[in-house]
């Protein structure tokens, strides 16, 4: 197929946190909010003059430092961010949200703010205290946290407009660009699919690593670019595969999934498009912080959720997109110290396992991925058992 448009573009603009359109938002007097987590709804950090940027460290070299600061037990993404940092990577950021869901993020967001690594006289940081399950008063403590750690801060330090009229506006544009992604999702459900798992990969990242207003217009370009797209003649997939895991901001990992000739149909990883890349319902006669934290922690799928309900809930999530994106099997990842989806991957594949005969893998990664010929390996080896399995399956329907 030929290039995608914009596809080169998009891919210089993840070389770098502060990359162009950042700086373009940061020029024109906008607040950059960073944040790292689904916990922190992220259509209420683009509300009034703010511009919200899912914080990355693209081309990580050595983490020596975080490593000095924060042992090397911890997840390679909190090293990662914490060593950018040092760099003075995030300069550009005026405030940083985290929450209470990932006590590695937290000692870097303390961190950062104690030995002052952010060169922004008025750089600040909340951390709120996200609830463990959905209920009436869980809900309730969520809204205040926003509120007190998010909203408020942001408002008084920066003037940015709370109002139930902005974050109204915040939500519709939002949902303009997850209707694009909605769209292109469905193309995945083709049998020969005319955009490649790497490309998906790149269009998540920077919908999340840029400021919606200025990533809006080329991804509606690029959507309309893909209507009129014909796939290759040769359908070269041999599995296609829904990928579910923590934080996966590399997208040498689809690129390692396409050089094995596997599909991935659905991507529930943060920085992925389940969730996170779905129209927010708003009603006219409820507030809209309400039903914006209402849906961020009903559809939430992040292990932390401890809760029967919504252990269940995930697991049978993945049942439905099996079979709605038509899925020969299911890859969990695990980003190495990980804790959350350590558990999360054992008792994920135990569940599924006795409801489907779904084939099902898992896998440990570094938070760098380019170059992992283990991970390459691993992939490869669940191809192939699926077309064996194709082929056996194939043969009995045709004995009998």
């Amino acid at each position: 197929m030929k290039d995608l448009k914009h596809i080169h573009f998009y891919e210089q603009l993840l070389d770098e946190a502060n990359n162009d359109l950042v700086r373009k938002e940061k020029a024109e007097g906008k607040i950059a909010v960073g944040y790292t987590c689904y916990y922190v709804p992220e259509v209420l950090l683009n509300v009034g003059d703010a511009f919200s940027v899912r914080l990355r460290a693209p081309r990580t070299g050595s983490l020596d430092i975080s490593q000095y600061y924060m042992t090397a037990f911890i997840c390679g993404y909190s090293r990662a961010l914490f060593e950018r940092a040092f760099e003075g990577g995030y300069n550009f950021l005026d405030y940083w949200c985290s929450s209470e869901t990932c006590q590695q993020m937290n000692r870097v967001v303390e961190n950062v703010d104690h030995l002052k690594l952010v060169a922004n006289a008025k750089f600040g940081h909340g951390i709120i205290d996200a609830p463990l399950k959905v209920s009436e008063h869980g809900l309730k403590h969520y809204m205040t946290q926003i509120k007190t750690e998010i909203l408020e801060p942001l408002h008084e330090k920066y003037g940015v407009d709370i109002s139930d009229e902005s974050i109204r506006r915040a939500v519709k544009e939002h949902n303009e660009m997850c209707k694009i992604f909605e769209e292109i999702s469905e193309l995945r459900k083709e049998k020969n699919p005319r955009i490649t798992p790497r490309e998906m990969h790149i269009l998540s990242l920077v919908s999340y690593a840029c400021p919606t207003a200025q990533i809006l217009p080329y991804l509606k370009e690029t959507l309309e670019d893909l209507r009129s797209r014909e796939a290759d003649p040769e359908n070269k997939w041999r599995a296609r595969l829904i990928v579910v895991g923590s934080e996966l901001d590399d997208y040498s990992f689809s690129e390692i999934m396409e050089s094995c000739r596997a599909y991935v149909v659905a991507d529930r990883y943060c920085f992925g498009t389940i969730p996170g890349r779905q129209c927010i319902p708003l009603k006219d006669d409820e507030p809209a912080l309400e039903q914006v934290c209402k849906y961020y922690l009903d559809t939430n799928a992040c292990p932390r959720f401890m809760s029967q309900e919504k252990v269940h809930a995930r697991h049978e999530e993945l049942l439905r997109y099996a079979e709605e994106y038509h899925a020969d099997g299911i890859v969990y990842e695990q980003a190495k110290f990980c804790d959350f989806w350590g558990y999360e991957k054992l008792i994920g594949t135990a569940y599924l396992k006795e409801k489907t005969n779904l084939p099902m893998t898992s896998v440990d990664r570094e938070y760098v991925i380019s170059g992992s010929g283990q991970l390459m390996t691993r992939i490869q080896a669940f191809v192939e058992s699926i077309g064996i399995k194709k082929i056996q399956k194939n043969r009995g329907a045709n004995n009998g």
